[in-house]
């Protein structure tokens, strides 16, 4: 193995824009749009829930998940999440991208069906069916992580990688979009055949019986487009970099290369240079060494611990989003509203955040990535996080006026803008491209698994620490806690330590993922390569040679 291999992967680094990249994205990025439905679905439903199991006859204010419970069923698909990045990425490394894409797909598919079932009819049963199986739906979603993004940037040109890896990223717009429109249309398609009274009015006839059908048919949808792309996530060839520099089969590499491109492209077979295997093995450092920990660990801590301290204020505003618009008075108090109403209005406000900030946000990203560089979205999006998250917290009272809600809303969606045109879609980009290909699964996964940590933190955490500071007027189950506005004061220094981080993080834009990694100077201790293009049929083809099909 010489030549060959360094060969293939110059094709794959110079190729034109063709057909097969954007199928790759589509079919890596739908995973995406599962996993963002998945993920943010629940925050749409637990308030519905609660108003369907958790009702006390005679209460002020419509039925609540007790804490633990709120905590639970949001939370718990993320510590799913977490040890799934860690495990898929680490099975990446091991046994191959493609067979292990395909098992996480299966997972999220069943899970998501699953998810919506209960066994019992009591609220704990009920409750405890989905938790279970939203863990194990995360699990699912743990393995895309490090998958979808080591895929794509082991097909994609060094040209094109950046905006390539964050189109299949920015789908996780789409995913936060498609949950809150399609809450709307259910929740809009039972109220018209199930009306029903605001709570102040009838406590128990506002919330219908067919309520319980809603919740459980939005989050069983999660699976649908998943199992529409499975087939052809199977279909698409092992990456030429994993079998060519993992596999060590630089002839299966061209082959694999051939169908995507479309055109013979057979490796050289003229003698190389190079030392035994045993010798070039033995050069050859692991993960835990101190070699690894010299080239890549402050590389590994940094995409790491950023991708830590966005999540902690990414999801807690995603997911407790409702909390916010409740406080501020953007949706009605809940005992004006029937059931369906509420989940509308909450279906509404995301759907609406979701459609100004979070989605341009993430397609500015894709047309930029390649041209100002990771580097600087990262750390300008961190900045202005900061900024507008201090602008929201410090007069925190003059949002909660009404003729100030409309203020409120453009700064909160500038903060999901700039998450998204920012660490976001950065910290999900760069560990994708900095580190050696027998480990770049792994250390995806590390990164991510961090970052999910950081999500964990946030959706445990944020609920009880946003309570208010009056016993008098915390919700029911809680204790007194800081407050909406120190939460944001506190979110808006966490912003502030991510990005002081960012400057761990090397800029891979424009380069080889072997030059970024120093996977190049790796094999040039074991063996001597020549710069010669490819042959195909015995006559040397450019090596950026296209076609326009898959």
């Amino acid at each position: 193995m010489g030549k060959e291999q360094i060969q293939v992967l110059k094709a794959l680094d110079v190729a034109k824009t063709q057909c097969y990249h954007f199928t790759a994205i589509i079919i890596a990025g739908i995973g995406f749009f599962t996993d963002a439905y998945d993920l943010f679905a629940i925050s749409l439903v637990t308030k519905l829930i609660g108003r369907v199991y958790y009702y006390t006859a005679d209460a002020d204010k419509p039925g609540r998940l007790p804490p633990h419970v709120s905590a639970a069923i949001n939370g718990v698909a993320f510590c799913g999440t977490l040890t799934g990045q860690l495990f898929f990425g680490w099975m990446a490394d091991k046994v191959g991208r493609r067979a292990v894409h395909g098992m996480t797909l299966l997972t999220m598919i069943m899970c998501a069906i699953c998810s919506g079932l209960s066994f019992g009819h009591t609220a704990k049963s009920v409750m405890n069916t989905p938790c279970f199986f939203r863990f194990w739906l995360g699990f699912g979603i743990g393995g895309d992580y490090p998958l979808s993004p080591t895929i794509m940037s082991e097909y994609s040109s060094k040209k094109t990688r950046g905006a390539f890896i964050a189109a299949v990223f920015a789908m996780q717009g789409f995913g936060i979009l498609a949950g809150g429109l399609f809450a709307m249309i259910i929740s809009a398609a039972f109220k018209s055949r199930f009306d029903a009274p605001p709570y102040q009015v009838d406590p128990t006839g506002s919330t219908v019986p067919e309520a319980d059908f809603v919740w459980r048919i939005i989050l069983m949808a999660g699976s649908v487009p998943a199992l529409l792309t499975y087939y052809w996530r199977m279909k698409m060839p092992e990456t030429a970099r994993y079998t060519a520099l993992v596999a060590q089969n630089t002839e299966r590499a061209a082959a694999d290369m051939s169908k995507v491109l479309q055109v013979e492209i057979q490796a050289e077979h003229e003698k190389v240079e190079k030392k035994t295997t045993d010798q070039t093995k033995a050069k050859l450092f692991g993960l835990f060494s101190k070699e690894f920990l010299i080239r890549h660990g402050l590389h590994l801590l940094g995409t790491s611990s950023a991708w830590f301290f966005l999540d902690i204020g990414y999801y807690s505003q995603n997911l407790f989003q409702k909390d916010i618009f409740s406080a501020v008075g953007w949706i009605p108090p809940a005992k004006t509203m029937n059931a369906l109403d509420e989940l509308c209005h909450i279906a509404k406000a995301q759907t609406l955040i979701a459609l100004c900030s979070a989605v341009p946000g993430y397609w500015f990203t894709v047309a930029l990535m390649d041209k100002i560089g990771r580097f600087t979205i990262q750390l300008m999006g961190f900045f202005f996080m900061t900024v507008f998250m201090f602008a929201l917290a410090i007069p925190c009272h003059h949002w909660t006026l009404k003729e100030n809600r409309i203020g409120f809303v453009v700064l909160y969606s500038l903060t999901f803008f700039f998450s998204n045109f920012g660490p976001n879609a950065t910290t999900f980009v760069v560990p994708a491209e900095i580190f050696p290909t027998r480990f770049r699964s792994t250390c995806h996964g590390i990164s991510s698994a961090s970052g999910n940590l950081g999500a964990i933190v946030g959706v445990f955490g944020f609920l009880a620490l946003a309570q208010n500071q009056d016993p008098r007027k915390v919700d029911a189950g809680y204790g007194p806690g800081i407050g909406v506005k120190n939460s944001l004061l506190v979110l808006g220094a966490i912003n502030a330590l991510g990005f002081a981080l960012t400057f761990w993080v090397p800029e891979p834009k424009g380069k080889s993922l072997e030059d970024i990694s120093g996977k190049a100077e790796e094999e040039d201790e074991g063996k001597v390569h020549t710069e010669q293009a490819p042959v195909c049929n015995n006559r040397t083809i450019p090596l950026a040679a296209t076609s326009n099909s898959y």
